[in-house]
């Protein structure tokens, strides 16, 4: 950029007069070895995957995570000017400079070694089984058996109630317990290891780490059985089980939930629950299980809770985990696990500070226009189509315009003056503090209102959303950034990224899950029968498409779990391209550098998703993740648009051409 402007001053006053050409497509990103009709993933990003091979701390690595990378560095600045300074007690300055502060303090936290959590282990060890559910609700780290989280309703959106979900895994995904893969056998034997080394150095000896480890690993096995798995959670109808507290109560007394909300000071009538069957095995292993089995399992989460907040043997223990799951080499360096520490606990302090600094006004004004073009387009296509009805199509239309847009940052800031971060307790404690606060600021919002102000993204962070419930479309600061919004660029460009992304956000008000929610965020039906039937046909055929797809060997992509990922890439695809010949009203836009305006879109789009990745970290998207991965939210996705196959020449018989009977098209 220093050699640039250089350049561009040495130039002197006649080139001053006229404006830089907008830049096209970065030709050093593309490999022209690979023909882009035989595998247009490698052929666009080829280059890039080429320079930017994985650091051993990476999983993956693609052009989201060096976005992140940049902005990572820009919060360090921050974090580092306000760590060097002498903040005022109590501010949002110390408690970040502080937090990060004890992240870093590698010799400290050797010191103190387990000593953070004695007292705590000293209550888990006498916890007797009908005060399980007790310390469930009063004690920070222990995360067990299942969750509770205050959010809209979703029949009345406008009104914020309880939620009661499935939980208590130390894998996190039921299926590492169930299935019979290479893969998942591993995976649990590295637990199996990560648990008796975590007994060890809380100083249990060879006999009880052993116990400990197969008493917590028995339970979380008991409880994965009984779980939906991500696919089954997909439908939104089967989750939605308004109970009283009173009724669950009486089905299930151990399992007390109306002592659980009165420990967390709520007065809570009715729950919604959201895999009702599980409940049945949580209250058996807890009245069933032995008593030192539960404490044993208790002890577990909580320690797995507190491990990266620890030292050294514990943060290793972490990693080694990790690295059986997602093939990971190397462990972040200790800055950036510090930094993330206040970046997500004080995210909207920082993310006051981070806009101010780096997101100017005019990028909030150039979304604004990005983003009604997108409305715009999005509109013509809803009017176009041959597969809906015009009653649902008056509806739909409704709900588009009833669209929220959130761009950069909030109105209004979140106030942290309640947490106290105090650098004289351990890191640990300071942590448990954080996550009550947390609890309890979620708990806040029960029977009150919804906050539709309320984001729920910092602004430094480098993604983007639609909430179903607010109907709204965000894109934090972080994300409008080259390579996804870039000032500079040919237009062809930022419509084929960024617009991509806003259009990809639209279209999740319209996908398998955002479509069962009306322009008020409520759960309700708005389609007809037919029209209803017509689009779960083409969803079904699009799952099949991606069913299809070998990730690996002896691995196919779950075309069910990334279904609505896959209709919001393909939507905001072919809404961006409309937007974008919308906006040039009628003109021809150049050939740059040798590339046609939709050869450019579709580079610019493919290389959203340029990225290198493990075959461990593969197996483990592809298990957990609603996303495709990237190689195939490429040509999986391109394979049905016909404006593409015409960009790059594509026709039977090339690698990348699909038969047009086998195409789908839904938005």
């Amino acid at each position: 950029m220093i050699l640039a402007l250089s350049a561009l001053a040495m130039a002197g006053a006649s080139c001053s007069q006229k404006s830089a050409a907008p830049k096209g497509i970065d030709a050093a990103n593309l490999d022209t070895t690979v023909s882009a009709k035989a595998d247009f993933y490698d052929y666009a990003c080829g280059g890039w995957m080429k320079a930017n091979p994985l650091k051993p701390e990476y999983s993956r690595f693609g052009t989201f995570d060096q976005l992140a990378e940049n902005t990572r560095e820009q919060v360090r600045g921050l974090v580092d000017s306000l760590a060097s300074a002498s903040a005022e007690p109590g501010t949002n300055a110390q408690k970040v400079a502080d937090l990060y502060r004890m992240g870093m303090d590698s010799v400290r936290l050797n010191n103190e070694g387990a000593a953070p959590l004695a007292a705590d282990l000293e209550v888990i060890a006498n916890t007797p089984r009908e005060k399980v559910v007790e310390l469930m609700a009063t004690m920070p780290g222990v995360g067990v058996f299942f969750g509770t989280g205050v959010s809209a309703d979703l029949a009345n959106s406008d009104m914020n109630t309880m939620y009661l979900e499935q939980g208590g895994l130390g894998l996190g995904d039921r299926d590492y317990y169930t299935d019979k893969t290479e893969n998942a056998e591993k995976i649990r034997a590295a637990y199996s290891t990560y648990l008796m080394t975590l007994a060890k150095l809380i100083g249990y000896d060879e006999a009880a780490a052993k116990r400990f480890t197969d008493n917590t690993i028995a339970i979380e096995t008991q409880l994965a059985n009984s779980q939906m798995t991500r696919t089954e959670q997909r439908n939104i109808a089967a989750q939605y089980n308004p109970m009283s507290v009173a009724a669950l109560v009486e089905q299930y007394p151990n399992v007390d939930l109306k002592h659980y909300f009165e420990l967390q000071n709520l007065d809570v009538d009715t729950v919604i629950v959201s895999q009702p069957n599980y409940y049945a095995t949580v209250a058996k292993v807890l009245k069933t299980a032995d008593e030192q089995a539960l404490r044993d399992y208790l002890t577990a989460s909580y320690v797995s809770s507190a491990a990266p907040y620890l030292s050294d043997d514990f943060i290793n223990a972490n990693f080694a985990l990790d690295q059986a799951i997602s093939g990971v080499e190397e462990q972040r360096p200790r800055w950036k696990r510090a930094l993330a520490v206040p970046n997500g606990i004080l995210g909207e302090a920082l993310g006051e500070l981070y806009v101010e600094k780096y997101f100017p006004a005019s990028s909030k004004e150039k979304m604004l226009n990005l983003v009604g073009n997108l409305q715009t387009a999005l509109g013509e296509h809803i009017a176009n189509l041959t597969w809906m009805s015009d009653t649902t199509k008056a509806k739909a239309q409704e709900k588009l315009n009833a669209f929220t847009v959130k761009i950069g940052y909030p109105d209004k800031w979140r106030d942290y003056s309640s947490l106290t971060v105090d650098p004289s307790l351990p890191y640990w404690k300071n942590i448990q503090k954080a996550i009550q606060f947390n609890v309890d600021y979620n708990n806040n919002d029960y029977g009150k209102p919804v906050d539709r102000d309320r984001w729920h993204m910092s602004p430094q962070t480098v993604n983007a959303y639609y909430n179903p419930t607010t109907n709204e479309i965000c894109f934090p600061a972080g994300i409008l950034q080259p390579p996804f919004f870039d000032p500079s660029v040919d237009d062809a460009v930022n419509y084929g990224a960024i617009g991509v992304v806003i259009g990809h956000e639209m279209t999740h008000g319209f996908d398998d899950q955002g479509r069962q929610f009306d322009k008020d965020g409520n759960f309700a039906n708005w389609w007809t029968e037919d029209d209803a039937k017509a689009f779960n046909e083409l969803a079904d055929k699009l799952v099949a498409q991606f069913d299809s797809i070998y990730v690996a060997p002896g691995t196919h992509a779950n075309g069910r779990l990334t279904l609505g990922e896959n209709i919001a890439d393909q939507g905001g695809l072919r809404v961006a391209r409309t937007a974008y010949l919308n906006s040039l009203n009628g003109a021809e836009a150049p050939v740059i550098e040798g590339f046609t305006p939709d050869q450019r879109f579709y580079l610019a789009y493919a290389n959203v998703w340029a990225g290198n990745i493990r075959p461990e970290e593969i197996l483990q998207r592809t298990q957990t993740d609603p996303h495709s991965l990237g190689r195939w939210r490429v040509n999986g996705t391109l394979r049905n648009i016909e404006p593409f196959f015409e960009a790059f020449e594509i026709s039977e018989g090339d690698q990348m051409y699909l038969p047009e009977e086998e195409r789908v098209i839904i938005w």
